[in-house]
């Protein structure tokens, strides 16, 4: 037997029911309320017939209308007769205010609520063909502006942003951060991006492409993979593939982000791409500025673009085809990459072609043949690379894939020196997984911000030295700051040999790259806009990260600079035609060169370095001179 439920207690549940549905109830029992006084009011008036002084008694109709009046504007009964009518009119009054002053506050806090919605960034997004991303880093700023760039040409584009993050501030920050948003215009959205309720906002399934950027805080590889697995399978997901981006920071976790996406993801390895540059910039000056270059919207892109009259020419022929653009691959139908094949490859019909371009309309077959001067080019000579001293001063969680990467390249009796000082440094070098026994690792516990300690270490000695910022255990500007001070005195040590030390350093902010420029130092590594760049490019071609993960192999072909004395004969002008075929007869591709002067107008801040230059153009190089190659040694 259940008890059964007082009338009163079902009417009370029903009414809290009816609360809860928000403005909309409390405004429809304000009204229900309004119209039982203002009825009773007019029934009264009605059966007892009060009148106002001098006047007729009032039928139902007429009291209701001007009980009415009198509770919307309280200065309506100043005109009232006879005290009786007053009384009554003076009732009806207290209630219409009481009412309409409980009528303007829901109102006001329904407005309120409707305001804050919309500043919390939860409505639904409207657009189609947009860049979606989500997360929040400090490399989107990065991100936005490249965008921006490839946007250009685009009619209305748009960026939309989902993060766990208050919308106002997400787009204060950008404003406030990126310089120019040109004809693209950003919208942000507040949400979770694991969410398939949230992810719905953005609306990905009429997305242009999808970058997901490694979020702030513990464990972000776990969020970015719970993101992917969210937009893959999801239920709603359109039937065509999404292009998508993602940033993984552990390479130990890409296994897992790949069997989730599938083929629709393409991976930026964060802490691989960072290492693997800082390794090849500290072997080779100026590298680092030939990876910005290709990465950067603004200047030569890689594009992968059909080029059906290749089909049944040799590899070889195919480089040279192009005056304005550079061949380096091919890919084929199942997006395999294969960069600088061997040049007597006979490229297959449906093969796509891998070009380095100024812009894809700049793709095209020189118009005559290429004009090569065979006097100018020497024959190949080989040299046996020796051991190297290399010295680490700083440290991060990219430290052991450096140390890993620096373990494939050198020659035997090589030693790996390194000097810092973090919690787990000792643990870490301990555990170091090195590539053969060419290389030696030993530890000094030093601070790196300490002259007297840079000076024990006898830095002039090494044949490279790589600047680390301690970014595990600091913000990004202290983190700088500190290898400001580093780089600072490395300068007066050098200064005070009277050697040159190559350094590289890694810098997280791209704002402190400007200050770093007085520190002398050879290259430097700007870990988030290179991530940045990375993800833009992604996002825009599919094959990007395919193609970079093959240039950043050791098993495959890499970029390499190398002595243009090597290839042709210094002190006498001559194309690029001419370099490109010295190249090509080693079976390399030519992707440029660097010259160091400052009145080049090739120069374009990237310290001489050219990439995809006019290869027409008439040249005399130097024997400090370089030619940038792909090349599989």
């Amino acid at each position: 037997m259940t008890e059964k439920v007082p009338l009163g207690d079902r009417l009370r549940y029903a009414f809290d029911k009816t609360m809860a549905a928000g403005p909309i109830a409390l405004i429809g029992w304000l009204a229900i309320l309004s119209i039982l006084i203002i009825a009773a009011a007019a029934l009264f008036l009605t059966v007892t017939r009060i009148a106002p002084e001098g006047g007729e008694s009032l039928g139902f109709l007429e009291a209701f209308w001007a009980s009415l009046m009198r509770t919307l504007d309280a200065g309506t009964m100043g005109g009232d007769a006879g005290w009786p009518f007053r009384i009554v009119m003076l009732l009806v009054t207290l209630g219409g205010i009481f009412i309409v002053s409980a009528l303007i506050g829901v109102l006001s806090a329904g407005v309120d609520n409707k305001l804050d919605e919309l500043r919390k960034g939860r409505s639904q997004v409207l657009e189609s063909d947009h860049t979606v991303i989500l997360n929040w880093s400090p490399s989107i700023f990065d991100i936005i502006s490249e965008l921006v760039i490839a946007n250009a040409s685009r009619g209305k584009p748009r960026i939309v942003i989902m993060a766990d993050k208050d919308k106002v501030e997400m787009e204060d920050e950008i404003a406030a951060k990126v310089a120019s948003l040109g004809n693209t215009r950003i919208v942000c959205r507040s949400g979770d991006p694991t969410d398939l309720y949230d992810l719905a906002i953005v609306n990905p399934q009429k997305s242009r492409s999808i970058i997901v950027v490694s979020p702030e805080g513990e464990d972000p590889d776990s969020q970015v993979i719970k993101t992917i697995l969210a937009l893959v399978n999801d239920p709603k997901r359109r039937a065509e593939p999404y292009r998508l981006a993602a940033e993984i920071r552990d390479g130990k976790n890409a296994e897992v982000a790949r069997i989730v996406g599938g083929r629709e993801v393409q991976l930026v390895l964060a802490d691989d791409l960072i290492a693997r540059i800082v390794v090849h910039s500290s072997r080779q000056s100026g590298i680092s500025a030939v990876y910005s270059e290709l990465l950067d919207f603004d200047g030569c892109e890689i594009y992968t673009a059909e080029q059906p009259d290749l089909a049944g020419k040799q590899f070889g022929q195919a480089v040279m085809a192009y005056d304005s653009s550079t061949l380096i691959g091919l890919c084929d139908r199942k997006g395999k990459v294969y960069l600088n094949p061997p040049m007597k490859l006979v490229i297959p019909k449906g093969v796509k072609a891998i070009i380095i371009a100024e812009d894809d309309a700049a793709i095209r077959f020189a118009a005559t043949a290429p004009q090569i001067d065979e006097a100018a080019i020497v024959a190949p000579r080989r040299q046996e690379p020796g051991p190297e001293k290399t010295l680490i001063l700083g440290w991060n969680r990219r430290g052991p894939t450096i140390a890993q990467e620096l373990s494939r390249y050198v020659a035997p009796g090589s030693t790996l020196t390194i000097g810092a000082w973090t919690p787990d440094i000792v643990e870490d070098v301990a555990s170091l997984r090195l590539h053969g026994e060419n290389l030696t690792v030993e530890h000094r516990a030093i601070d790196t911000s300490n002259r007297g300690a840079l000076e024990a270490l006898d830095v002039p000695s090494y044949d490279h030295v790589l600047v680390l910022g301690y970014s595990d255990h600091m913000a990004a500007q202290p983190a700088d700051t500190r290898t400001l001070v580093t780089l600072l005195h490395l300068r007066k040590i050098a200064e005070n040999a009277g050697h040159h030390v190559g350094i590289v350093s890694e810098m997280t902010d791209v704002r402190n790259r400007e200050l770093a420029e007085v520190t002398k130092a050879d290259d430097f590594v700007v870990s988030n806009r290179l991530v940045s760049l990375m993800l833009a490019q992604a996002s825009e071609n599919e094959h990007l990260a395919a193609i970079f993960d093959d240039l950043l192999d050791e098993k495959g072909s890499e970029i390499y600079m190398r002595p243009v004395g090597d290839y042709v004969r210094l002190g006498v002008p001559v194309n690029f035609h001419t370099i490109a075929d010295a190249a090509r007869r080693r079976g390399e591709v030519a992707l440029g060169y660097r010259r160091k002067r400052g009145d080049d107008a090739g120069n374009r801040g990237m310290g001489g370095v050219v990439v995809n230059p006019v290869r027409t153009d008439m040249l005399t190089y130097e024997a400090a001179d370089r030619v940038v190659v792909l090349a599989r040694d």
